[in-house]
């Protein structure tokens, strides 16, 4: 079944010949003028649509975005950037708009340019495709990943429904620290640019910034947000504001959690769930660390109780050593660590539970009130077979 998108929004995907066959071209059209925000990867190593897009954003007049995958544009160089600028061109000459409303983003091979003849020769095709549903884009959009990645709510407000309908796409080279890969929230709600700036952040924060495969940060990692009022629906009370920022965390905490499950030789999703911290700082960097020890991901893949790493992690994150020995380690509903020692526990009860396709561990470290959860995937065998191999 095909997922609707809001009001005003229309979407498309093509081939275009730079894959061998997947569709390879992505495009997203706001039938009217929408306010835009984004978030990027931190890396200092940025592909072209990084550095001309952030330029342009936020804004209040953007109109589509426009997303290439196989090829990610990324240490390309000026060649890079003037092939990423001719794309761009090609959609708002399709779209009769100006090249600066029109985003852009690449996934892809690091150091390949865009194909721009292919990508300018498929924009009359891609733009005269383009329909309500979003399942073309989401397709067109991938590359390592095994399926798309799709959510959407409807969210009942004072002033009446509005639709966000969240896409994003990523399998490997997932440690952000802004976003993640490349993502798309849409809202037919009315926003303000600083609405839309302060949600974006907030619910990026909480959810792709919360996730990990392998603990690289990539080049590309990006999320956009568009609103283009075409509900004539506003956030006018707080109750709105909150009742909306609930539903896009919800939307942004599915992706994420959708893209550490369809991580690279993944076969369980690991969630952290950190209590008790003395504040949110240390209880982000825990939560994360426990997601991208190799030591702790195998042991999760190959369903070994050896709950000692994560204690030892603890201490590698610098923990002090009065919260360790005060700290509560729960695994997999079982208490394995508490007062400083290990409990008492039989370790095929706890072998057992680690057969389950998610596999949860609670952290209390019994020195304050912040709270935090992050996101995971095992570490497999396939995992470095895909990367050896990969190229295309």
């Amino acid at each position: 079944m095909s997922t609707a998108l809001p009001k005003g929004f229309l979407a498309s995907g093509v081939h275009c010949g730079v894959r061998r066959s997947r569709p390879d071209l992505g495009l997203i059209i706001s039938e009217q003028p929408s306010v835009g925000a984004g978030v990027f990867t931190q890396n200092t190593c940025v592909a072209a649509p990084v550095t001309y897009s952030k330029r342009l954003v936020p804004a209040s007049n953007i109109k589509a975005i426009v997303t290439n995958s196989g090829q990610a544009n990324a240490a390309t160089g000026p060649q890079g950037v003037i092939y990423n600028q001719a794309m761009v061109d090609a959609v708002a000459k399709q779209l009769n708009c100006a090249s600066s409303q029109v985003l852009s983003a690449s996934t892809g091979v690091i150091g390949e340019a865009i194909s721009i003849n292919k990508i300018c020769d498929a924009m009359p095709d891609l733009v005269a495709q383009a329909n309500d549903t979003v399942d073309d884009f989401a397709a067109a959009i991938l590359t390592t990943d095994l399926v798309p990645k799709i959510a959407t709510q409807t969210v009942k407000l004072s002033g009446g429904e509005v639709v966000i309908t969240g896409v994003s796409k990523g399998s490997g080279m997932i440690h952000p620290n802004m976003a993640t890969m490349l993502g798309y929230l849409l809202t037919d709600a009315k926003l303000s640019v600083t609405e839309a700036e302060d949600l974006l952040k907030d619910a990026t924060d909480h959810s792709f910034n919360m996730i990990s495969v392998d603990g690289e940060m990539s080049t590309n990692d990006t999320v956009f947000m568009l609103a283009n009022g075409a509900s004539g629906v506003a956030l006018n009370t707080n109750e709105d504001k909150k009742i909306f920022q609930a539903a896009l965390h919800d939307i942004s905490i599915c992706l994420a959690k959708k893209i550490v499950q369809d991580g690279e030789g993944a076969t369980k999703l690991i969630e952290v769930n950190i209590q008790g911290a003395p504040n949110e700082t240390l209880a982000k960097i825990v939560a994360r660390d426990l997601t991208i020890s190799p030591l702790i991901k195998t042991a999760i893949h190959g369903a070994s109780p050896n709950w000692g790493r994560i204690i030892a992690r603890l201490g590698f994150v610098k923990v002090p050593e009065e919260i360790l020995n005060q700290c509560t380690i729960i695994f997999q509903d079982l208490v394995v660590y508490a007062e400083g020692k290990q409990q008492a526990l039989k370790a095929d009860a706890l072998k057992a539970r680690m057969q389950d396709d998610v596999i949860n561990i609670t952290i209390d470290l019994a020195a304050g009130s912040a709270s935090t959860t992050a996101w995971g995937c095992d570490l497999s065998a396939n995992y470095i077979k895909i990367n050896a191999e990969y190229v295309s």
